[in-house]
Formats: structure tokens, sequence, C-alpha cells
């Protein structure tokens, strides 16, 4: 399978995770084990930026060699997410952000105004940007065209797990834009993963499904594997749709028996 690139790396995964809500420490390190990820979301304003000895996501990912993506989740307005940024650029020593600027507390859909100011904002502070973004295809080509790194369109609400909603618009999304494009949110089961990577997907960025699963390491272990076999296909290139019946077997060459009715 080929590989991810971003800006200016390389990743072997195409699967993202995010390390929120999960039932306790430890199911989410074995969860990030089994999904194969080598990219981990976490969010700036719930992380204990100081290790003060509170609770701290970070300390339970030392160690583990993945790349730690910080993003800017519970941001409503482009001042809030672009502060947060810097604080994450300074506490953490990256300046890689997963962008998000929230519009409401119900949908969770991106506020796409303040979501352009705070990535032209952002990239002019030399951040490789990587934004949450409405499906839409006007948005995204914006994002891209402005110098985002990569264009993080949503399958479905976050945290609804409804799978792909709109595979269409993200196949637009796809065919518009020269940056990877990676589903981010909505992503319920395997089965939701495997099909966003045969539209032609980067990667799926994902959270809920794996950390709110009955079982997440068994859910981890089958989003790696619908992961890989959805890129697999993808690039496979699929038959093509037919509205009648092809026979698998050729029709040429077979063997003539006589007709022996009199």
């Amino acid at each position: 399978m080929s590989k991810l690139k971003i800006a200016d790396k390389e990743f072997d995964s195409r699967l993202i995770v995010g390390s929120a809500r999960f039932p306790d420490p430890e199911t989410m390190r074995r969860a990030l084990n089994a999904s194969g990820t080598e990219i981990v979301t976490v969010a700036l304003r719930r992380a204990n930026l100081e290790r003060d000895g509170g609770e701290d996501i970070l300390s339970y990912l030392d160690g583990d060699n993945y790349f730690i993506l910080p993003n800017t989740a519970g941001c409503y307005t482009a001042k809030e997410a672009v502060l947060t940024a810097q604080l994450g650029r300074e506490a953490l020593d990256t300046n890689w952000v997963k962008l998000e600027v929230i519009g409401d507390d119900e949908t969770l859909f991106p506020d796409v105004a303040e979501l352009l100011k705070a990535a032209e904002q952002l990239i002019m502070e030399d951040f490789v940007v990587l934004p949450y973004a409405n499906d839409d295809p006007i948005t995204c080509k914006k994002l891209a065209e402005m110098g985002c790194a990569a264009v993080m369109p949503l399958g479905a609400p976050i945290g609804s797990g409804m799978g792909i909603r709109n595979p269409y618009n993200l196949q637009i999304i796809r065919e518009q834009v020269d940056v990877p494009v990676i589903v981010d949110a909505g992503v319920g089961t395997a089965s939701d993963a495997a099909i966003a990577m045969e539209l032609g997907m980067d990667a799926v960025l994902m959270n809920s499904a794996i950390s709110q699963a009955r079982h997440p390491v068994k859910m981890a272990q089958a989003m790696k594997l619908a992961i890989e076999a959805g890129r697999l296909a993808f690039e496979a290139g699929r038959m093509p749709r037919r509205l009648y019946a092809n026979a698998s077997s050729p029709m040429e060459g077979r063997i003539e028996v006589a007709n022996t009715d009199e």
C-alpha cells in the first residue's frame, strides 16, 4: 500500500485516531496499538500542557512514538483557535495543528467564515494546517488554495456514527483539490472506513467509532484492516458496474453438445 504524505512527512498508516472518550488510559493505549496508527490527535483545550501532575493524556502517550497532532476542539472563534494553536506550538514544540472552529453545540458543524479566517492567519504564522470542514467542495478548495496541508471534510456529524452520508461531495472534493483529503467525523464501523478509502480518500480520522465501541481494541483492529482493504481496492480499481449479467466464464470455445431429441 502506498504511503500517506502530508506536507513534508510520510506515514505508512492511513488511519488517524483521536485520544478522547476511551473508558480508561490503558484501553486507549491498547486500542491505538491495535489500530496501527502513527498519528494521534490530542485536544489542546483538554490536555494538561503544563505537565503539573494533574490528569494528563499526553503522559500516557509518551514513549509510544506516535506523531502527536494537536487540535483546537472546543474553539468557536478564529481568535480562540489561533491562540490555542499558538499555545500548543509552544508547549509541544510542533507547528502542526488540526484546526477546528465549531459553529454551535448541537451540530458541531464548522463555522466556515471563522475557519477560513483562522486557517489564513495560522498559515501566515508557518503552521501546517489540517482543517476540519464541511463536505463542501467550495470551502475545501478555498482551504487548499490558501495553503492548507490537507483538507478534512466530515463524513457525517461528529460522534454520530452515521457513516458516509454524501459520497458524491467527497468525490468532487477529491477531484478538485491537490492536497490529501482526510475524512474526519461520522465513521461508525469498519465498512464506513472502507467505503471512504474506496472513494479515493487519502486517510480517515476517527475517535468515537473506536473509543465508544463495546470492545475498543477489537474495533481498532477492524478499522486498521478496513482502511488497508479500502485503499488496496481503490488502488486496484474496481470492475465497472453493469445493469445486466455478464458471465465470468467466456462464451467462446464452449463444448457443443448435440441435440439428441428426435
